[in-house]
């Protein structure tokens, strides 16, 4: 078991773990490691990584799943808290900034767009690895890695990024200067 404990890492290291923590969450991949292990046939041909990692990935999604159910509060239409009593300048916030980040990302190429719609769950499906992206777009992970990042770029692009920056105070020539130095990372 531990000679795949690099596996589980790896699978855990690709997911959005939410609010998870990420000891849980290779916990949940060493239990999706050892159903593997239970289940894995040799005689079928395929390699034990190749049929360990969906199982490792969908144990760690069920982790994610449960904690978010257990820990989140629920959560209004307008992204607060159910508890709290929405103060009229919170909301107007919220709803400026929702905005400020809907426009320019409708702005984008269809396929950028698609891109990265389904990479944040902006459609409120799971945000998705780029392995599912490529593959609903007809391309390979790899390729759906770089539309992302080609996508982000785009959106920090002042012309795009004007108005969220300002409303979030981030809108001086610092700011686009340490944008740019993380842009070419």
């Amino acid at each position: 078991m531990d000679r795949h404990d690099g596996l589980v890492q790896a699978v855990v290291r690709q997911q959005v773990l939410g609010n998870l923590p990420f000891t849980e969450a290779l916990q949940a991949g060493r239990i999706g490691l050892w159903r593997a292990i239970l289940g894995f046939d040799p005689s079928r041909g395929l390699a034990f990584s190749t049929y360990a990692w969906p199982c490792i990935m969908r144990q760690v999604w069920q982790a994610v799943k449960l904690h978010t159910r257990l820990y989140s509060p629920p959560m209004t239409d307008n992204g607060l808290p159910l508890y709290e009593a929405p103060d009229p300048a919170a909301v107007w916030e919220v709803v400026a900034v929702q905005q400020a980040l809907h426009d320019p990302v409708e702005r984008l190429p269809e396929r950028l767009q698609q891109v990265v719609v389904a990479r944040y769950g902006l459609d409120s499906n799971p945000p998705a690895i780029y392995r599912q992206i490529g593959a609903a777009l007809g391309l390979s992970g790899e390729r759906a890695r770089q539309l992302h990042t080609e996508t982000l770029v785009w959106l920090r692009h002042p012309v795009h990024s004007y108005v969220l920056r300002s409303l979030l105070g981030h809108h001086t020539l610092a700011d686009y200067e340490a944008a740019d130095k993380t842009a070419c990372r």
